[in-house]
């Protein structure tokens, strides 16, 4: 024989044991509610039966019966009081507690079952006691004559069939009662047990506990970030993931997003204030992809992914793209210029032929050269040598002001790089025809100025271009805009500095950056007019540039050949 089994659904379980529970309920109430009201009948039977008592013990016939030992006169008077009154038995005794009446006649004349003593001593007595007759709620008084001496008792009676036939009259409607409260909880119960099964999709218990395993394992184990947020805007779930990319704190959990999160795009975004599909953000050096859904209970889910490294693979794709189509360019214009110079040695034009070939050579080297000379850390200077060249392909002039500076001596030189390459990018996808770039060193303290020609900033813009996400410029397909400014902006503030964005004496924009400690040395200092000082080294790649000889009219060093000069 199959032993049953507990319910495995969840609604099933809720509806056994509910049920129980509201079967177990009524009948606990019913039954504490019917012993005090057994407890009130016996009470109330013997203040009855003492009633009877005290009325049979005023009447002067019965005691002088009592006196005179006249049992005939005190039966019949007895029996017409039991008989009017209901009584289960009115009995009249001696001063020996000897029965003077009795229901029973054959009883007359022996003692009473009871202790008869209280009442011959004068006190009246009620209780429930066990007699001839049974179990009887009993009430005793003193017989006196009318000179107060005590000459018997009376003993009243009321049966306990009397008390419990009004008890089982009052049961039947506790029992209706009970019976409704049972029926209202199992259909209350029934109604929930039905929506809890919609609100479960009828799941067992054990699956409850498996769905919570696995999502605990499924929430902590993958690389994305979710946060989870209630209809108030509290963080109910974060995953191992999100505390790490939003350095959020242990106690997260249960708190607003704005207390924990410092104000800003993810905070933004978290809270809805920000809409929309794949948002960027930054967090510390953390650069990140978020998208925010909203739930049926008024809260949301919000997923992060972490796209530092893919946006670094991106940005050095972009910088390997500029550079190689500057290469198609440059080999198709090398292969224009050899054509013109065999032309020109076909034609035994070989004086302009040399000179063809020396002021080409020169233009190069000029560039270099001077980008070396001023430039002398060899991060900033080649980035500067690749970008002119992408500037040049783009049909754009790059040029490095006169008086800029740049001693090899740059406490962090890749940051200096990445914050000039985002400020030179942005400059150069704005559309502009001439870029230039000032660095003044003064002492540690370093000012870096990149300005152009293009349409600018306006005014009310000028706070915005640093958010993240924004952009006045149509985002790429393989990559999201507005995050190069938000980097520099961040990198720039890290390191003590400032960057701020204005106006160009061009009418283009103008961002200025300071950085108070960005040299380990101070570089020597001399006159403004005087130029830099001569670098103590140059980089290799920009020293083996060839040049044409020294004299020449396009020679590296002539003064009215700017760096950056289209070719």
């Amino acid at each position: 024989m199959r032993r049953p089994h507990w319910p495995r659904r969840v609604f099933a379980q809720l509806l056994l044991g509910q049920t129980v529970v509201t079967l177990g309920v009524t009948a606990l109430t019913a039954g504490l509610l019917l012993a005090p009201v057994s407890h009130e009948l016996d009470r109330n039977a013997m203040d009855r039966a003492l009633s009877i008592a005290l009325a049979t013990a005023a009447d002067e016939t019965i005691a002088r019966a009592a006196a005179e030992r006249d049992s005939a006169t005190a039966q019949r008077n007895a029996e017409q009081i039991r008989v009017a009154t209901h009584a289960s038995f009115v009995v009249v005794t001696d001063a020996a507690g000897l029965r003077l009446s009795h229901t029973d006649p054959a009883r007359i004349g022996q003692r009473v079952s009871t202790d008869p003593g209280p009442a011959l001593n004068g006190r009246s007595v009620t209780a429930i006691e066990h007699g001839t007759l049974g179990r009887t709620a009993r009430g005793k008084v003193p017989l006196r004559l009318a000179d107060g001496r005590i000459v018997g008792e009376v003993s009243v009676g009321i049966s306990d069939r009397s008390i419990r036939g009004q008890l089982l009259g009052m049961t039947d409607g506790i029992a209706l009662c009970a019976g409704t409260g049972l029926v209202v909880g199992t259909a209350a119960t029934l109604l929930l047990a039905r929506r809890l099964k919609r609100r479960t999709h009828n799941i067992a218990v054990a699956d409850i506990s498996a769905l919570l395993i696995e999502r605990e394992a499924m929430l902590h184990g993958i690389r994305e970030g979710v946060v989870a947020l209630d209809a108030r805007g509290r963080i109910r779930l974060a995953n191992d993931e999100a505390r790490r990319l939003l350095a959020l704190p242990e106690d997260c959990t249960g708190r607003p997003v704005d207390e924990v999160l410092p104000p800003g795009r993810p905070a933004d975004v978290l809270a809805g204030r920000v809409t929309g599909a794949d948002l960027p953000a930054v967090r510390g050096e953390q650069v990140l992809l978020m998208n925010r859904m909203a739930t049926a209970d008024g809260g949301a889910v919000t997923t992060l992914r972490d796209r530092t490294e893919l946006e670094s693979l991106v940005r050095e794709l972009d910088h390997t793209r500029s550079l190689t189509e500057a290469l198609r360019a440059q080999d198709h214009e090398h292969a224009n210029r050899l054509h013109t110079l065999l032309g020109l040695l076909e034609l035994g034009l070989h004086d302009q032929a040399a000179q063809y070939l020396c002021e080409e050579s020169g233009t190069q080297a000029a560039v270099a050269a001077r980008i070396a000379e001023q430039v002398q850390d060899p991060h900033v200077a080649a980035l500067l040598a690749g970008k002119t060249a992408v500037a040049a392909e783009r049909g754009a002039r790059l040029t490095v002001t006169h008086h800029s500076h740049l001693p090899d001596a740059v406490a962090d030189a890749r940051m200096l790089a990445a914050v000039l390459g985002n400020l030179l990018d942005n400059a150069l996808e704005s559309t502009a025809r001439s870029v230039e770039v000032a660095l003044r060193a003064d002492g540690p303290r370093l000012r870096l100025t990149v300005s152009d020609d293009g349409p600018g900033v306006p005014p009310e813009l000028r706070d915005r271009v640093f958010e993240e996400g924004w952009s006045s410029k149509q985002a790429p397909a393989h990559r999201p805009r507005g995050l190069g400014l938000p980097l520099v902006r961040r990198q720039v503030e890290r390191a003590g500095g400032s960057v701020t964005v204005g106006r160009s004496a061009t009418g283009g924009a103008e961002f200025t950056v300071l950085l108070p400690e960005a040299l380990l040395t101070a570089p020597p200092t001399g006159h403004p007019d005087a130029g830099p000082p001569a670098p103590a080294s140059r980089p290799a790649a920009l020293r083996s540039v060839p040049g044409p000889p020294a004299g020449h009219p396009h020679h590296p060093h002539r003064p009215d050949q700017p760096a950056g000069a289209p070719r």
